[in-house]
């Protein structure tokens, strides 16, 4: 009897079950903004073909459904989500729409938004998306990757900078790089004595993000140095997600794959022969050098870096450490750094409180090759040993006089020496951090507090010095040698603090977020130099004390109405001790609209449109940054102690008045944008156009005075206008999109114009302009004008006249005015260093496990001044009547063109003016992914890439890419190839 009640009690449990394995689901699927519901949703039971979809309403319901099976509910444009069956029968899902990229935060100015809520030209890149391969130092990670983003390196040496312009740059003579941002501190961008450049002592693999700021809108906030846009670099923090350990290591080999086409040892020999005269024939040794080889070696790499990191729901915490050794392919360059990195957070009471803390450390030790080694390398007799064991000069062989003294004038030193001879060698340290604390009110959490202690702190000590050179004038001297030391600290202290009030008002359906702050930062640089220490009668001593302050007034509102529209509207007021009086604050207001016109109904039923915004803006933003702290404040300089006034057995210290001007105020950009955002077929297709047009006044100039007006005879002034306009677009693809295969490809274009306005308080038809770009070559000669109605830095040259067989004909040029002869009224502007198109491609392909990556990038427009042909590309430069006691050689140009003469007006032919527009291979990267099975967490890649490949331009020169225009003693930049491990476990 029992055991039939136990059978019995069974049965009841079983039946309802039985009933319930072959239960109907039924339920309504909706999106989660604004919980409409959603038709034609598929639902199908996984693993079957079994299925149905919404109703217009977006009700459902599907059959002979069993507990524990798995539905699967998918819509375009929506996450697709899976659901487990349990013992209810209605199942009710919100789906949330696809929309990663337009959620994704990015970082802004004292906050953060999301790209579907960002009202200025917002972009942000993210680590996964950052050039890959051998870098070493920031901002070589960002090179073609963003449309109105040049990235120009400035040279292939170990650690060297870029010249990083956004939207053209907005200034003259004032500085035209954007401000950096790193984890909320404002950086200094400018040099640490003997770190060529800044952003070489940030590790790039604790890099998370850039965000690039480009519009007034994104950027007046940083009001006073705003105006050449701003780039925010964000760093890798610690995850929630338990223990992590990252291993980074690569080798990296690099070799210049291009040479000065400096005359071959025959070619030489030939030249002298034919042209010159029986004593400069007895003049040509029995060596065959080559001394570009003599000068280049293979670079080689490497690069390691370890971080750990961890964290829960409270707290987070990551640190790394990180070295790299870098050989230049110029022998004696070099670049070492070691770098230390820890970043966390934490929320305290009741996770109302929130403390992050950022700090970095870096320790460079640089090397710096004589770059004038090369230009010697081209000039150097290629019929002379390197080596000479009679040389009193280190065993070199050098030119001398009969008296055994160099020949100072007229004589290429040797090149080889030049590097072994030199020591110019720097050690550099440098901190950024942070500590950020965001308070939410416990009475009122609508409302926060943020206040963020940054600091940026770097000292750097360093000598330049020579040993038995043949540069001295004389053996005893050579002996003695030169040595200079130095050394400099610079801190740089931040104080913010910002109230945030950021609410949603369902009455009306809007959002509203204001905010509004205090910024307070000090610099301060200071340093010494002691020059000629060997030579007490000639020792020089220099100190130096500079300050800058900045302080600024904030504040920022932005509202949302019905999700739909958005306002945005900043104001800045800032303050700089580089001015006086009522010049010394500058207001900076700005203003933004977007108009989400995807949200709107009549786009509610689109399959094609899955984002599409409008945003317009407007604003101003400032200029002070013109490299003299006091340049408004009179000053005294006084004198050394070698010009020091006698009276009687006494020397008096004189001191001089400096000049200054008391008018000095801020430079002032006005920019308006109007750009679109749009998202296609299921985001296939994204991107965003952007047209703009910015006007700088007051421009920060530095220009010629009136004799007896001024304490010299130029000088900072407020003096002219400038506009910029252009048209960014951005596209990226994505056509393949599997679970083992996606294929991504990015597509940016910029087109950017600028061109001066005014220079002179009245218009005066017959000024000339400012001139600019010294060369090597003409003594005082410059090639570049700055003048109204032109671009920046436009060449100003004579036009050459060719014979019928395209031949340039020496000293003979176009009278431009028909007045009969040639002066330099005949002189007249002829293109400029910029390029008016820049284009960008990558490619990203993911295959399983394999990676293969492609960056390629091209500039239309951009000409460049090849000055070593003009230099180094005439007769007189291998044979000189002035100099009997030397050969020179020279580059093969001087059997192009077949000049002798080197006149000023050769230097000044628009012969030499060269087109050197490119297209770029930047970067090939592959890479293979090791997963472990046993663990998710860990797993391995190698990973071998490739830098500098392939250049395609019609421009002789080394390279096309020449930030300033002129090209002269370049240090090449090589190809590159490097192998990589990744280790995560």
């Amino acid at each position: 009897m029992k055991n039939f009640r136990i059978f019995l009690f069974n049965v009841i449990l079983l039946v309802p079950a039985l009933m319930f394995a072959q239960q109907t689901v039924s339920g309504t699927v909706t999106e989660s903004e604004g919980n409409g519901g959603l038709p034609g949703v598929g639902i199908i039971i996984k693993g079957s073909t079994m299925g149905t979809t919404t109703d217009f309403d977006g009700h459902y319901t599907i059959n002979n459904v069993k507990v524990g099976d798995v539905l699967i509910f998918s819509y375009m444009g929506f996450n697709t989500q899976e659901v487990t069956v349990g013992s209810s029968t209605t199942i009710n899902v919100v789906l949330q729409e696809d929309s990663q990229a337009l959620d994704e935060v990015v970082i802004i100015g004292y906050g953060t938004t999301t790209v579907k809520d960002a009202t200025g030209s917002v972009t942000s890149v993210k680590a996964e998306d950052l050039n890959k391969g051998a870098i070493v130092t920031a901002d070589q990670m960002l090179t073609g990757k963003v449309a109105g983003v040049t990235v120009v390196s400035q040279g292939g040496a170990p650690g060297a900078g870029s010249t990083i312009r956004i939207r053209g740059g907005s200034s003259l003579t004032a500085s035209n790089n954007p401000l950096f941002v790193i984890d909320g501190v404002p950086v200094d961008g400018g040099n640490i004595d003997g770190i060529s450049n800044p952003l070489s002592t940030i590790n790039p693999n604790d890099i998370a993000s850039y965000t690039i700021l480009k519009d007034a809108s994104a950027t007046a906030i940083y009001g006073s140095r705003a105006s050449n846009g701003v780039i925010i670099i964000t760093t890798k923090k610690g995850t929630s997600d338990g223990f992590k350990a990252t291993y980074t290591g690569n080798v990296s080999v690099s070799q210049n794959i291009r040479t000065v086409d400096a005359l071959s040892t025959q070619q030489f020999r030939d030249y002298i022969t034919t042209n010159g005269t029986a004593s400069d024939i007895a003049l040509l040794g029995d060596a065959s050098t080559d001394w570009q080889d003599e000068l280049f070696q293979l670079g080689v790499g490497t690069d390691h870096n370890l971080s750990l990191q961890g964290g829960n729901e409270h707290y987070n915490l990551r640190g790394s450490m990180g070295y790299t050794n870098q050989t230049g392919t110029i022998k004696t360059s070099r670049f070492e750094r070691a770098t230390y990195a820890i970043g966390g957070n934490t929320k305290l009471l009741d996770e109302h409180l929130k403390i992050d803390l950022n700090a970095n450390l870096a320790l460079v030790n640089n090397r710096f090759a004589d770059t004038g080694a090369i230009s010697s390398a081209i000039s150097m007799d290629p019929t002379k040993p390197v080596y000479d064991s009679s040389s009193p000069y280190g065993g070199y062989w050098q030119w001398l006089q009969t008296n055994g003294n160099p020949i100072a004038v007229g004589a290429p030193k040797n090149p080889v020496a030049l590097l072994k001879q030199r020591d110019n060698s720097a050690y550099a340290t440098r901190s950024i951090g942070n500590i950020q604390f965001d308070y939410k009110m416990h009475f009122l959490p609508e409302l926060r507090a943020n206040l963020n202690l940054g600091y940026d702190v770097s000292s750097s000590d360093g000598h330049d010095n020579t040993y038995n050179s043949a540069t001295a004038s004389n053996v005893e001297l050579a002996k003695l040698g030169n040595e200079r030391t130095y050394e400099q600290s610079k801190t740089n202290l931040l104080w913010d603090f910002y109230l945030n009030y950021a609410t949603d008002l369902e009455s009306i359906d809007s959002s509203l977020d204001v905010m509004a702050g205090y910024s307070y930062q000090n610099f301060e640089n200071k340093g010494s130099s002691v020059s000629d220490i060997q030579d007490p009668t000639i020792t020089q001593f220099f100190d130096f004390y500079n300050v800058l302050n900045l302080q600024s007034f904030f504040g920022r509102l932005k509202y949302g109405f019905a999700d739909k529209y958005l306002l945005t509207l900043t104001y800045r007021r800032d303050g700089s001790s580089r001015f006086v009086g009522d010049n010394k604050w500058g207001n900076f207001p700005s203003a933004a609209f977007a108009w989400k016109i995807y949200e709107e109904d009549f786009m509610s039923g689109s399959e094609t449109v899955t984002n599409l915004k409008l945003r317009l803006s407007w604003g101003i933003t400032g200029q002070q940054d013109i490299g003299p702290y006091y340049p408004a404040i009179a000053q005294y300089l006084g004198s050394t102690e070698t010009a020091q006034y006698q009276f009687g057995d006494s020397f008096i210290n004189t001191y001089r008045a400096e000049p200054f001007n008391t008018t000095l105020k801020w430079e002032e950009t006005t920019t308006y944008n109007l750009g679109i955002d749009f998202g296609l077929w299921d985001d296939l297709l994204t991107g965003s156009v952007d047209t703009y047009y910015r006007e700088t006044k007051d421009l920060l100039n530095f220009i010629p005075f009136p004799g007896g007006s001024s304490l010299s005879n130029a000088g900072n002034a407020n003096i002219g206008t400038m506009v910029n306009k252009g048209v960014e677009l951005s596209l990226n693809v994505n056509p393949i999109r599997k679970d083992d295969l996606n294929l991504d490809i990015a597509f940016n274009a910029t087109y950017n114009d600028t061109e001066i306005t005014k220079l002179t308080t009245n218009n005066d038809p017959n000024y000339e302009g400012v001139e600019t770009g010294g060369f090597s070559g003409g003594v005082g000669n410059t090639i570049q004008r700055h003048t109204v109605g032109y671009a920046p830095s436009s060449f100003f040259v004579y036009e050459q006249v060719y014979d019928e067989n395209n031949k340039p004909i020496e000293g003979v040029y176009v009278d431009r005015n028909n007045d009969g002869e040639i002066t330099i009224a005949d002189k007249y502007r002829y293109k400029n260093p910029a390029s008016y198109l820049t284009f960008g491609l990558a490619a990203n392909l993911d295959y399983k496990n394999w990676n293969f990556t492609m960056a390629w990038r091209a500039n239309v427009g951009n000409y460049v001044y090849n000055n070593i042909d003009s230099n180094l590309g005439y007769g007189l430069q291998l044979l000189n009547s002035a100099f009997p006691e030397v050969i020179s050689n020279g580059v093969e140009n001087v059997l192009e063109s077949g000049f002798v003469n080197g006149g000023a007006e050769r230097y000044l032919s628009d012969y030499y003016i060269q087109d050197a527009s490119f297209i770029k291979l930047d970067n090939i990267n592959i890479s293979y992914r090791f997963n472990n099975p046993n663990d998710k967490k860990a797993n391995a890649s190698l990973s071998l890439s490739g830098q500098n490949l392939w250049t395609i331009t019609d421009y002789t020169g080394l390279d096309p890419e020449v930030g300033s225009g002129i090209d002269y003693n370049i240090y090449p930049r090589p190809i590159t190839f490097m192998l990589g491990l990744n280790l995560t476990f």
